[in-house]
């Protein structure tokens, strides 16, 4: 019997329903592998030849990541059962039971996050044996929010459900006063995706010694998602010209674009902001880190990295379009991640804006943040990283300049409170939005923000300081919902607040443009003079046909107009904008009745083209998180007026509430999308 020690099997207790998933809140995730968190106890079951007696044998549990590794770089790390010898990673034997030990090990908060393998070495008095490498064996280790010590740690239960276990999004756009939303499929759960976010790390040349560190996964994430300098996941594209790739209203989720750059190796077309913001959310939320989709309204994106948007006129008060170089995004979509901040001073952990859109570069790539949310609400712009851009995105002020005959600019009129209008996130565990403008800036106007933003220009933010006097004549425009094909009405209303009567010279602009604020062609001018007597309004009501929309329409469908003019007795200048999205037809998905887990289902999605015109190269696609993979189809033609109806089988793989959501896309309507809810039972 003295016979020594032989290792006869491994039991990674890794099954969905054993403890080790259970505990580590990994259930979810569509792998054979074990999937735990890490600084927390996870259970491995060892079977040797015989009865372990830990007074004379000596074993240990051995993990490695990467290709060579060492126990110097912690890319090697032995752990042993005895309290005597203990590692970085601490090991207890939790339970014997015959010639089966089962070992408790508690991985270091701070280490690396990836994909390990397990050996189990024996010292005999031979030397050490030791297990083969066995793929069955390998391990994923993730950021673990649950755990104190960990740096992405949430202290907040109902956030952590929503921000790292919830596959289902709600990303807004439209604009601020008709707010329209998408559904989107973040699927970090699905089989596959975990592997391909680990290859995004790989493919990046990120050190494995770098992967346990949130403040530089993000940051190196936020580079690789787009493709401009690294050959990353998304190629951006905002040309209207999707002919080689998917248009990106067409998406309906993060699976297909994260399956398909792991499988090819090669960037995926096409993205704009919110794929961009929902394939890093997949990403993030993978891999453990909480995070959220944010949509920010009337995002200021500026050429010089001025705190003002600048918009020049002619000396009479109409645009000049070709000098002004400036765009205000409709909306811009970034993302939120949950972590400390050791790099900062105290009080700025927390939310930190990440953005994978490829909008400026930053130490010499396109990409941005980690950049504390907390920091830049207190205009603390010198802290790394990105934190001025954002700044910027949210608190421009929109200038306008009267540009003379001989090239002078005067500004006659600055707007503090168009741009960064309202900032929002979906609410966890609900399906309505949160609005969290209040996390970024103080109240417009209260005496923290004037301070603020002194702070920000002590950094080196400029503003425009000039204060030219309000016009004594108010311009409004209405609030408008408008369904795409309709003919409507715009009224102006001149409000003279003045006890003289007053004469404006107007310029009233219609455009057709794209939602980074492009314009892509203007489809009305109308150049009124309005009278307007003392203390009186007057309305001014422009007629606008479809016809002369329509055939323009970029895929957004967005119309902007732009009011500007010049009071004649006083020369100053009043100014109004307003930007209407253009309601599109919907998409009805319905399901039919029922709905168990491994119960066969169908999915029906309905569209009728209410144009009076045929729509071309139309696709539709479909997927719901838990139900079915992304399915599409396409149609080379939906005549107008008439209806086409599709219906694809679909076996709920998990119980709970969750959606079927649909998107149709075609070069001359995009933006169309349905969903149904429905609940699985067990």
């Amino acid at each position: 019997s003295k016979a020594f020690l032989d290792i006869w099997d491994v039991d990674m207790m890794r099954r969905p329903n054993e403890i080790n998933k259970m505990q580590h809140h990994t259930v979810s995730y569509n792998s054979d592998y074990l999937v735990v968190r890490r600084g927390q106890e996870f259970q491995v079951k060892i079977t040797f030849n015989r009865p372990y007696k830990p007074a004379e044998d000596k074993f240990a549990v051995e993990f490695t990541i990467g290709s060579s590794p060492q126990f110097s770089k912690g890319t090697y790390i032995p752990v042993f059962p005895t309290s005597e010898r203990q590692s970085s990673w601490e090991g207890r034997i939790t339970n014997t039971s015959e010639n089966t030990v089962t070992l408790g090990i508690t991985t270091a908060a701070n280490c690396i996050v990836g994909k390990y393998h397990l050996y189990v070495a024996v010292m005999t008095p031979f030397g050490i044996r030791r297990t083969r490498r066995d793929d069955s064996r390998a391990l994923y280790i993730l950021f673990n929010p649950w755990a104190a010590a960990d740096a992405v740690f949430l202290d907040d239960e109902e956030q952590r459900q929503e921000c790292v276990m919830t596959e289902m999004g709600i990303i807004y756009h439209g604009a601020y006063d008709d707010i329209s939303e998408r559904n989107w499929n973040y699927g970090q759960f699905n089989y596959g995706v975990l592997d391909a976010c680990l290859y995004i790390m790989d493919r990046s040349d990120m050190p494995i010694t770098n992967r346990g560190d949130p403040i530089k996964v993000t940051r190196k994430a936020s580079a690789m998602l787009n493709s401009r300098d690294d050959d990353g996941v998304l190629v951006g594209n905002w040309s209207g010209d999707y002919t080689y790739g998917v248009a990106p209203t067409s998406w309906t989720g993060s699976t297909e674009i994260l399956l398909s750059y792991a499988s090819s190796k090669m960037p995926v077309c096409y993205a704009q902001c919110w794929v961009y913001a929902a394939v890093f959310n997949t990403f993030l939320r993978c891999l453990g880190i909480p995070a959220r989709v944010v949509t920010n309204y009337y995002s200021a994106h500026d050429n010089d990295g001025n705190l003002k948007t600048d918009i020049i006129l002619d000396d009479n008060g109409r645009i000049d379009r070709n000098r002004t170089k400036d765009s205000i995004w409709n909306y811009h979509c970034w993302n939120e991640c949950y972590m400390s901040r050791p790099d900062l001073p105290t009080g700025f952990g927390g939310w930190q804006v990440v953005d994978a859109t490829p909008q400026e570069t930053s130490d010499g790539m396109y990409r941005c943040g980690p950049a504390s949310v907390q920091a830049i609400k207190h205009g603390q712009t010198c802290y790394p990283f990105d934190a001025a851009f954002v700044f910027a995105e949210v608190n421009s002020d929109v200038v306008f300049y009267s540009r003379r005959k001989d090239g002078t600019m005067d500004p006659v009129k600055v707007n503090q409170t168009h741009v960064g209008r309202m900032i929002l996130t979906k609410a966890p565990g609900d399906m309505t939005r949160l609005d969290i403008t209040d996390q970024y800036k103080f109240p417009e106007g209260s005496k923290e923000e004037r301070t603020v933003l002194e702070k920000a220009e002590e950094y080196g933010c400029k503003r425009e300081k000039s204060n030219p006097p309000e016009a004594d004549v108010d311009l409004v425009l209405p609030t408008l919902e408008i369904n795409m094909g309709d003919d409507f009405e715009l009224s102006l209303e001149f409000i003279n607040r003045s006890d003289q009567r007053r004469v404006v010279e107007a310029y009233i602009s219609g455009s057709v443009v794209y939602y980074t604020g492009v314009t892509s062609s203007e489809f009305l001018f109308r150049d009124p003079t309005v009278t307007i007597g003392p203390k009186k309004s007057e309305q001014e009501v422009v007629v606008i046909e479809s016809k002369n929309y329509m055939k323009r329409l970029v895929e957004q469908a967005n119309l902007h107009f732009i009011v500007t003019g010049k009071v004649k007795e006083t020369g100053q200048i009043v100014t109004a904008m307003k930007v209407v999205t253009l309601h599109n037809p919907k998409l009805i998905v319905t399901v039919s009745d029922g709905g168990r887990v491994n119960e066969e289902m169908m999915a029906t999605v309905e569209f009728t083209n209410p144009f009076n015109f045929s729509l071309e190269g139309v696709y539709i696609r479909m997927e719901g998180p838990g139900l079915m993979p992304p399915k599409f189809k396409y149609y080379s033609l939906i005549p107008r007026g008439s209806s086409l109806t599709w219906t694809e089988f679909f076996t709920p793989q998990r119980a709970g509430s969750t959606r079927v959501i649909a998107t149709l896309d075609c070069p001359a309507l995009s933006q169309v999308h349905g969903q149904a809810t429905l609940t699985i039972a067990p």
